[in-house]
């Protein structure tokens, strides 16, 4: 096999930190003497890291829309999808009203004033978006007016984190009693968690017109503004142009896509495509 070099450079988000690391140990069995170089941050901030000139070899990350927004055709020639999850609401034993909440009152527990919960920044994060819509079509699903804006003006700026592992850390030390993460995440971190109804946690493709109903606007920090569309959660990868690397980038997608790959994003709490 012929390599460029013996470097490989795997940019992803934040929600696949472990789900990677167990993709690189299994790559270093067939590759021991290649340094595998790891960098995560939330899936927009890591392809805005890309348009500023940041290298990679592999980009995986949390939505596809991200490669479409921001790096196809220029950075990115194709990319493909090879997970989905859901959004859930997750918490711990000493999360307040833990006993109580349910898939009803899930609302009500949250606006309570002495109640904390949080997101993801919806500018870096596709977790962060993807819980503004959850919210939207909360609102509709159970007709519950003015939803959407009391979550989203209790969900207070020092509660708004840059990537959804930020979140997972805030619940684990106590910061927050609630918040809105990837179901794989906490199952990572064996949190519990609300299942929410399909038709709201953006889990279904046939409820994918149910959830293109709802948008966000984003902003990034040059001042563009662009707009998502609500639609089920899928999770991309990428070999960008730019890699130094292709021989090995493809060995490494070769192995996250085996059948072996697949047992590791499903142990992760992840549903391999």
């Amino acid at each position: 096999m012929c390599v460029e070099n013996n470097e490989l450079k795997i940019l992803h988000a934040g929600a696949l930190r472990k789900p990677m690391k167990e993709c690189v140990q299994m790559f270093w069995k067939r590759f021991p003497d290649v340094e595998v170089l790891l960098d995560y941050s939330g899936s927009r901030a890591c392809a805005r890291s890309v348009l500023e000139g940041k290298n990679a070899d592999v980009i995986a990350l949390a939505d596809p829309h991200v490669f479409e927004d921001m790096l196809v055709p220029r950075y990115v020639d194709v990319f493909f999808v090879f997970a989905t999850d859901q959004m859930v609401l997750a918490f711990d034993d000493f999360s307040r009203k833990s006993r109580s909440i349910d898939n009803e009152n899930w609302m009500e527990v949250l606006l309570e004033q002495d109640i904390s919960f949080a997101r993801s920044d919806h500018n870096h994060d596709p977790c962060g978006y993807r819980t503004l819509m959850l919210w939207q079509l909360a609102e509709k699903y159970y007709e519950h007016n003015d939803l959407f804006n009391n979550l989203n003006s209790k969900c207070e700026t020092n509660w708004i984190y840059p990537k959804s592992i930020d979140l997972c850390e805030a619940l684990l030390e106590g910061r927050v009693d609630y918040a809105f993460i990837y179901s794989s995440e906490a199952e990572q971190f064996g949190f519990k968690y609300l299942k929410l109804p399909n038709k709201i946690n953006l889990s279904s493709p046939a409820h994918a017109d149910y959830y293109a109903q709802v948008t966000v606007t984003l902003t990034d920090s040059n001042g563009r503004v662009s707009l998502v569309k609500g639609a089920p959660i899928e999770f991309a990868v990428a070999i960008p142009r730019t890699s130094a690397n292709k021989v090995l980038a493809n060995e490494f997608i070769r192995i996250l896509t085996s059948s072996d790959g697949e047992k590791v994003l499903e142990s992760c709490g992840l549903i391999p495509c």
